[in-house]
């Protein structure tokens, strides 16, 4: 079993920043990748970023130059910096560990854009 939790969501002004982060426990030596996905109310789950332990990166269009996904073994945590939010990125943002033999989830984190 993995457990991930979550944190750094808030309300911010557009053009600001945030950074999430996603604290991992338990079975760790199972995960191979992680991800953040997001999703706004009405709308499916979006995959926005994610990162191989080997460090390759992807992103979703829409956030790429803005969001960097990074993750920091020693600590078991990976992080999405957001940069030059924009009111359409509003939504609950999940992280996710791609492991074996199954996928994990987290809580989700608010993370609001809006003067």
């Amino acid at each position: 079993q993995v457990q991930l939790v979550e944190s750094g969501g808030g309300l911010v002004q557009p053009g600001g920043s945030l950074r999430l982060s996603c604290a991992a426990s338990g079975s760790t030596f199972s995960i191979y990748a992680m991800a953040w996905y997001r999703q706004a109310p009405g709308n499916q789950r979006d995959l926005v970023a994610t990162i191989s332990n080997g460090g390759n990166t992807k992103y979703l269009d829409s956030v790429k130059g803005r969001f960097t996904i990074s993750r920091d073994n020693a600590k078991n945590t990976v992080y999405l910096q957001m940069n030059n939010l924009k009111p359409e990125d509003t939504a609950v943002y999940y992280c996710k560990a791609v492991a074996t033999p199954r996928d994990y989830w987290g809580q989700g984190t608010q993370v609001t854009v809006s003067s």
